[in-house]
């Protein structure tokens, strides 16, 4: 049975990588995000002719989370570093709002 009051945590990413590796692995999940909320802003304005609000300070965002990821990357390939990177993601059971 669900514990509706537990929060689960997944390791979503863990070690050390070249800044290539990292930009593939760290551009392909944002690019994918953004992705995920230009079709949630669009399938928005084309029911309520309108942008969605939400949707579109997301992409905004993520965004400028790419180009400062991007710049950090270039830095570490330009003095040979490599990146340690640790993500983990939790998910939590809530009650779905009223309509």
């Amino acid at each position: 049975m669900i514990d509706k009051s537990e929060s689960t945590s997944y390791r979503l990413i863990s070690g050390s990588f070249s800044p290539d590796a990292a930009r593939h692995v760290l551009m392909s999940l944002i690019n994918h995000k953004i992705n995920f909320h230009q079709l949630s802003n669009w399938s928005h304005r084309e029911r309520f002719g309108e942008d969605n609000p939400a949707a579109v300070k997301r992409i905004e965002e993520l965004s400028q989370t790419r180009g400062d990821i991007a710049q950090l990357l270039e830095e570490s390939a330009a003095l040979g570093l490599k990146l340690s990177i640790n993500s983990n993601i939790e998910i939590k059971l809530s009650p779905e709002p009223s309509t």
